[in-house]
Protein backbone atom coordinates (compact mmCIF):
# COMPACT_ATOMS: atom_id res chain seq x y z
CA UNK A 1 0.00 0.00 0.00
CA UNK A 2 1.58 3.73 -0.95
CA UNK A 3 -0.05 7.06 -1.19
CA UNK A 4 0.76 8.80 -4.50
CA UNK A 5 0.67 11.88 -6.06
CA UNK A 6 0.48 12.06 -9.29
CA UNK A 7 1.96 9.57 -12.16
CA UNK A 8 0.43 7.22 -15.14
CA UNK A 9 -2.09 4.98 -15.19
CA UNK A 10 -0.11 2.02 -15.81
CA UNK A 11 -2.99 0.47 -17.97
CA UNK A 12 -5.61 1.07 -15.36
CA UNK A 13 -9.32 2.05 -16.57
CA UNK A 14 -9.96 3.75 -13.55
CA UNK A 15 -7.14 6.12 -13.39
CA UNK A 16 -7.52 6.58 -17.36
CA UNK A 17 -11.43 8.14 -16.46
CA UNK A 18 -10.02 9.85 -13.51
CA UNK A 19 -7.40 11.52 -15.39
CA UNK A 20 -9.91 12.74 -18.35
CA UNK A 21 -12.50 13.67 -15.95
CA UNK A 22 -9.95 15.95 -13.76
CA UNK A 23 -8.00 16.54 -17.49
CA UNK A 24 -5.16 16.03 -14.97
CA UNK A 25 -2.87 13.34 -13.87
CA UNK A 26 -1.89 15.33 -10.53
CA UNK A 27 -4.33 13.34 -8.12
CA UNK A 28 -3.57 11.93 -4.79
CA UNK A 29 -3.99 8.15 -4.72
CA UNK A 30 -3.69 5.17 -2.03
CA UNK A 31 -2.44 2.35 -4.03
CA UNK A 32 -2.72 -1.30 -3.55
CA UNK A 33 -0.60 -4.11 -4.93
CA UNK A 34 -1.78 -7.30 -5.37
CA UNK A 35 1.42 -9.26 -6.48
CA UNK A 36 2.53 -10.93 -9.20
CA UNK A 37 0.80 -14.27 -10.97
CA UNK A 38 2.23 -16.99 -10.08
CA UNK A 39 3.42 -19.19 -12.69
CA UNK A 40 1.72 -18.66 -16.03
CA UNK A 41 -1.50 -17.12 -14.39
CA UNK A 42 -2.56 -13.93 -16.50
CA UNK A 43 -2.51 -11.54 -14.88
CA UNK A 44 -6.15 -10.37 -15.74
CA UNK A 45 -7.53 -13.86 -13.88
CA UNK A 46 -4.85 -12.95 -11.19
CA UNK A 47 -6.12 -9.39 -10.16
CA UNK A 48 -9.94 -10.39 -11.12
CA UNK A 49 -9.78 -13.86 -9.37
CA UNK A 50 -10.69 -14.56 -5.78
CA UNK A 51 -8.21 -14.43 -3.08
CA UNK A 52 -7.02 -17.01 -1.26
CA UNK A 53 -8.10 -17.46 2.50
CA UNK A 54 -4.22 -16.17 3.46
CA UNK A 55 -4.50 -13.39 0.60
CA UNK A 56 -7.53 -12.10 1.68
CA UNK A 57 -6.10 -11.95 5.79
CA UNK A 58 -3.80 -10.04 4.29
CA UNK A 59 -5.89 -7.86 2.40
CA UNK A 60 -8.01 -7.33 5.41
CA UNK A 61 -5.20 -5.72 7.20
CA UNK A 62 -4.16 -3.43 4.18
CA UNK A 63 -7.66 -1.77 3.88
CA UNK A 64 -7.50 -1.18 6.97
CA UNK A 65 -3.96 0.46 6.96
CA UNK A 66 -5.01 2.54 3.46
CA UNK A 67 -8.40 3.69 5.67
CA UNK A 68 -5.82 5.25 8.11
CA UNK A 69 -3.78 6.51 5.43
CA UNK A 70 -7.25 7.91 3.72
CA UNK A 71 -7.49 9.97 7.19
CA UNK A 72 -4.16 10.97 7.57
CA UNK A 73 -4.14 12.43 3.90
CA UNK A 74 -7.67 14.28 4.28
CA UNK A 75 -6.53 15.47 7.87
CA UNK A 76 -2.70 16.42 7.29
CA UNK A 77 -2.30 15.91 3.42
CA UNK A 78 -0.30 14.29 0.98
CA UNK A 79 3.12 14.68 2.39
CA UNK A 80 2.13 13.32 6.59
CA UNK A 81 0.68 10.30 4.79
CA UNK A 82 3.50 9.25 2.33
CA UNK A 83 5.89 10.58 5.23
CA UNK A 84 3.94 7.81 7.18
CA UNK A 85 2.91 4.85 5.29
CA UNK A 86 5.02 4.27 2.28
CA UNK A 87 7.75 1.92 2.75
CA UNK A 88 5.88 0.45 5.71
CA UNK A 89 4.48 -3.13 6.27
CA UNK A 90 1.11 -3.37 7.33
CA UNK A 91 0.77 -2.95 11.17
Amino acid sequence: MRVKVGGGTAGHNGLRSVRAHLHSSDFVRVRMGVGKPPGRKLGVDHVLGAPTKAERDELDVVVEVAADAVEVLVCEGPRAAMNRFNGNEPR
